[in-house]
């Protein structure tokens, strides 16, 4: 039985493991979309959303709390000014791990996990360029 045991050792002892999703969740911050199996990908989902709502707080002890686990100034402040806005209205839910298939070498499931808001920023720049080559079409056609 499994009772009280809330998180997978993944084959790693304690140190290793801590160490381990410091990397994967500062990766994720950074990138904001990483490919990872899947039994990794939900267990870096936890911290990652623990980031965010420390991220939404914005306080001088949320921002220590975060840099225990980041490590990165530049990643800590991405977080707290950039993806942290972003959920001001929403409670949970800030990450989503679309299972994408098996790895070849040893046939392990393979996940992508990614924050579930994209930047308002990138979703203006979409739009620019569309209106762009509508105009050139239009110019071209006159």
């Amino acid at each position: 039985m499994r009772h009280l045991k809330a998180h997978k050792k993944l084959g790693m002892d304690s140190s290793h493991r801590k160490a381990f999703f410091r990397n994967m969740v500062t990766s994720l911050i950074e990138h904001e979309r990483i490919q990872t199996t899947d039994t990794r990908a939900k267990e870096l989902r936890s911290i990652a959303e623990k980031m965010v709502t420390l991220g939404k707080r914005g306080d001088l002890h949320a921002r220590r709390q975060a840099m225990e686990v980041i490590r990165l100034k530049s990643i800590a402040k991405k977080l707290f000014e950039d993806i942290a806005p972003r959920y001001k209205d929403i409670n949970g839910g800030y990450t989503r791990i679309i299972k994408i298939g098996r790895r070849h070498g040893d046939n392990a499931p393979l996940s992508i996990i990614e924050f579930t808001m994209k930047k308002q920023e990138e979703k203006k720049a979409d739009k620019k360029p569309a209106k762009k080559k509508e105009k050139a079409a239009s110019a071209a056609k006159e």
